[in-house]
């Protein structure tokens, strides 16, 4: 089987890696891909006439999309219909993580265990809400932000800086929601679902701040690790029945299809899981943690999904635990630098997954914020640790950056 992956990061070639364990490298393609993906093709996300064409040229059978930004511009409506399979949401469905509006507004009216929210049309009307607010509260952004587009305020000056970082950066009439503010430390959970049934990864934890001791701005994720010591099956049995069944259950009741990736991120509060948000794929970097403790295949489910079989295909991990450490470039999540030559891969003795990375005149370079994720497999998160970073000295690039407690603490928001 030909299976083409949407994306360019590192969710996208830790995805690539693992289907071609199934297919065979060399029937897998990365659409654009980056300097470590296999067969790449120079065809952009959002260019879906030309994923259309390449995809009737070359044979390919399946597609799989990887990043949110083409799933909320509606590619899976765009290309469906076709002689391939498209596995993901449709535009209708990606909602859950297009619109952070519309995605409380769903949990809220399907009772599904989430914080108190309110929902404004512009950063200026929330401004009388959020001086309002005794103490603490979340403040989002509505949109696709690249996972920058939520801030944590102790106090309301701090709420009112982060209506102005929203109006600064997505304009004055960006929505907004202020939430509760939730204390505990997060999990991700997610998964592959037909919209009926679903099968579960394990549980995962990724760190998002930028510095040690979840200090420093948030960031797109600087490391994760399975399994989550502190999630136990009691309390994924509360998770699934106070958050993913009453998920499922109201997308049927909605009238919603969907078919691919569902994440939710959690927090572990004093009065049980509550559901933070969802994501219409799934995360990064826990993908790259979350493929390589997967025992076994992924194709087999993801085509399960278009024939009615996925609750004939449970997912398992591997004994033992995964680590991932994000190796990110000088100056992230700010400016960033680009094109510094990147050196040590090959004598490093664990899996790199290239996130942000490029070739240029034969040399491997550095293209994005967060440029590489190294993975180790351990028999336990410390021993796995201790493989991550020995590997992570082995690599160089001018001004790399990355945090040294991957796997230590909660990582709570």
């Amino acid at each position: 089987m030909k299976i083409a992956v949407i994306g360019r990061g590192g969710r996208e070639h830790a995805l690539a890696w693992k289907l071609a364990q199934s297919a065979g490298t060399g029937n897998v393609y990365c659409l654009p891909g980056n300097g470590g993906t296999p067969n790449n093709r120079p065809v952009a996300e959002h260019d879906y006439p030309a994923i259309r064409a390449f995809c009737a040229a070359e044979g390919v059978e399946l597609v799989v999309v990887g990043p949110e930004a083409p799933l909320a511009g509606g590619i899976v409506d765009a290309l469906g219909g076709g002689r391939f399979r498209i596995f993901g949401p449709s535009h209708a469905a990606a909602r859950l993580e297009a619109s952070k509006t519309w995605a409380k507004q769903f949990m809220l009216r399907h009772g599904i265990a989430t914080a108190v929210g309110a929902f404004f049309s512009s950063p200026r009307a929330a401004s009388p809400h959020v001086r309002a607010q005794p103490g603490g509260m979340v403040v989002k952004y509505s949109g696709l932000a690249a996972g920058k587009g939520v801030f944590i305020c102790r106090t309301p000056g701090a709420a009112l800086d982060a209506l102005k970082k929203i109006e600064a950066r997505h304009g004055a009439d960006a929505p907004v929601v202020v939430e509760e503010l939730l204390e505990g430390p997060e999990v991700s959970v997610m998964g592959l679902t037909d919209g009926r049934t679903i099968q579960l990864l394990p549980p995962s934890r990724d760190h998002k701040r930028l510095l040690d001791g979840d200090r420093g701005p948030n960031t797109g994720g600087m490391g994760a690790y399975t399994p989550v010591p502190d999630v136990d099956a009691a309390t994924m049995a509360e998770i699934h029945r106070t958050i993913i069944a009453p998920t499922l259950a109201g997308l049927a009741k909605d009238g919603i299809e969907y078919r691919g990736f569902l994440y939710f991120g959690l927090m572990l509060t004093a009065a049980g899981p509550k559901l933070l948000e969802y994501n219409a794929r799934l995360g990064d970097p826990e993908t790259e943690v979350l493929l390589p403790a997967l025992d076994g295949d992924l194709l087999a489910p993801i085509l399960a999904c278009f024939d009615g079989t996925l609750e004939k295909h449970p997912l398992a991990a591997r004994p033992g635990a995964v680590l991932d450490v994000v190796l990110a470039a000088g100056g992230y999540p700010g400016d960033i630098r680009k094109g510094d030559p990147i050196t040590g891969i090959e004598q490093a003795d664990a899996l790199v997954f290239h996130t942000g990375t490029a070739i240029q005149n034969g040399q491997l370079v550095t293209s994005g914020g967060r440029v590489l994720n190294v993975v180790a497999h351990g028999a336990d998160l410390e021993s796995a640790r201790r493989k991550v970073y020995a590997a992570c000295g082995k690599i160089h690039f001018e001004g790399m950056q990355y945090r040294t407690d991957i796997g230590q603490g909660r990582a709570s928001a």
